[in-house]
């Protein structure tokens, strides 16, 4: 039996737990002939109330005593403190790393100009990491070249669920008093990293977005939480209810009970593309712009804090066509290649173990 440790976001948002789910996927896949089991831990101990979490002194004793092998990631795990790492131990590690999908993007200053994040891990540990790792396939452009200024071995990897319907079932398992014309995936302003100011527009935007897809043949639209903390702001829109769950299984099945999916939010723009359900991403800072361009769909994408934003989703919810035009085009190109660097490297990692 193959023991594999998972070193994964287990916060507040959901996304994290669909990401799972295509990662785990492409593991069960690149291990089809062995029996495993898949260890999953948190990668930070701030969401939990124990303290075992990242590449801690007790992790990585526990790894080297039981496990074959561990991942890294998906998610922002660069980001915002995500990742507790005991250098010393860190050095201990004596199994194979493969990091997959993980992101270090810039944010907007009151100018207007891509900056450091502030809750950014260091350097020094991107480095422990990634010198660390066997393999690292980074989750967007900037990422990528982020790592390797700092001198590391890394590779684009974008994101396992734009595979994601490959690993889940095709069957609603949902009632249909959760079926939706448009559901409206926000992120609550104070937790966008972005001026006040664009903080202070999003309300209006939405408001605006919302009387236009009325007007479009779009009546029964929800807002979709994918973080408890996102429950405040959408309880202030009155007349528009909102939706909430933290079952991956659930959320999913809520997006495909959609005509629309119109987005903030990556993890689910991403998984409408692999179940072909028509969506609209509005990006706000670097991770996301670097990702959407890195999987072809930069035309579509809507830049908050450069673009005119209603008038850009209007002109997109207009226009769903183009994206399936787009989509039919990228299926047999760039996400095909996307596709086999996952399946190379995720084999070559079973390899090594």
């Amino acid at each position: 039996m193959i023991n594999l440790y998972s070193i994964r976001p287990k916060g507040f948002n959901v996304g994290n737990d669909v990401i799972y789910i295509a990662l785990k996927g492409f593991i069960e896949e690149a291990f089809v002939e062995k029996p495993i089991n898949i260890i999953s831990l948190p990668a930070t101990n701030k969401y939990e109330s124990h303290k075992k979490a990242g590449f801690t002194k007790s992790t990585i004793y526990e790894i080297n005593q039981f496990g074959d092998g561990v991942i890294l990631g998906g998610g922002n795990l660069y980001e915002n403190g995500e990742i507790d790492i005991d250098p010393i131990a860190m050095n201990a590690l004596d199994k194979p790393l493969l990091i997959c999908s993980v992101s270090r993007g810039k944010i907007y200053n009151k100018a207007g100009n891509l900056v450091d994040r502030t809750d950014v891990i260091s350097d020094a540990a991107l480095k422990l990491l990634n010198d660390k790792a066997a393999l690292s396939l980074s989750r967007d452009q900037a990422t990528v070249d982020h790592i390797s200024g700092l001198g590391c071995n890394n590779i684009l990897g974008t994101c396992p669920t734009l595979f994601l319907n490959e690993f889940i079932s095709q069957k609603l398992s949902i009632a249909p008093k959760y079926k939706t014309d448009c559901l409206i995936s926000i992120r609550t302003p104070n937790l966008m990293s972005v001026p006040p100011v664009k903080q202070y527009e999003l309300r209006e935007t939405l408001l605006e977005t919302i009387d236009y897809l009325r007007e479009k043949g779009y009546p029964n639209i929800k807002i979709l939480c994918h973080d408890h903390r996102d429950i405040g702001f959408a309880d202030s829109f009155k007349g528009v209810d909102y939706l909430y769950t933290d079952d991956a299984y659930k959320f999913l099945d809520l997006l495909r009970s959609t005509r629309l999916n119109l987005t903030f939010r990556l993890h689910s723009f991403i998984p409408c593309l692999a179940m072909d359900i028509p969506t609209i991403k509005v990006s706000y800072d670097q991770r996301a712009l670097s990702l959407v361009d890195a999987i072809g769909l930069d035309e579509w994408n809507v830049n908050y804090m450069k673009d005119n934003v209603v008038a850009e989703i209007k002109n997109r919810i207009d226009n769903l066509g183009e994206l399936e035009t787009m989509k039919s085009k990228l299926a047999d190109s760039k996400w095909k290649e996307i596709k086999e660097v996952f399946k190379t490297n995720f084999s070559a990692f079973a390899e090594m173990i």
